[in-house]
């Protein structure tokens, strides 16, 4: 079963303000994008970030072979609790989650 990672062709996490984070995941080519929508489930993406599926705003934009993610930060930007005051680490952890095709 491939990881996302193999199949994307750039993961980017990034802040999104004190409560969000956002991902991106580039496809590249339409086939690559159809491979993630339908083996990516927003279930599997919240048990890996720890969140709860229905605070999770997927966008799944087919003209630019783009998923997009947005969920609430599991601390508050810049809290002694936050590992990641930018929210760049959140991409790694998301490439290595396998695709269910």
């Amino acid at each position: 079963m491939p990881k996302l990672g193999q199949i994307a062709e750039k993961i980017r996490s990034k802040n999104a303000g004190p409560f969000w984070l956002t991902v991106d995941i580039f496809c590249g080519t339409e086939a690559a994008y159809e491979k993630v929508v339908k083996g990516l489930t927003t279930r599997e993406v919240a048990e890996a970030f720890g969140v709860n599926p229905q605070e999770i705003k997927r966008f799944d934009i087919a003209d630019l072979n783009v998923v997009k993610l947005s969920l609430p930060r599991p601390h508050i930007q810049g809290s002694i609790f936050d590992p990641d005051m930018h929210g760049a680490s959140w991409a790694a952890l998301l490439a290595e989650l396998p695709l269910n095709n």
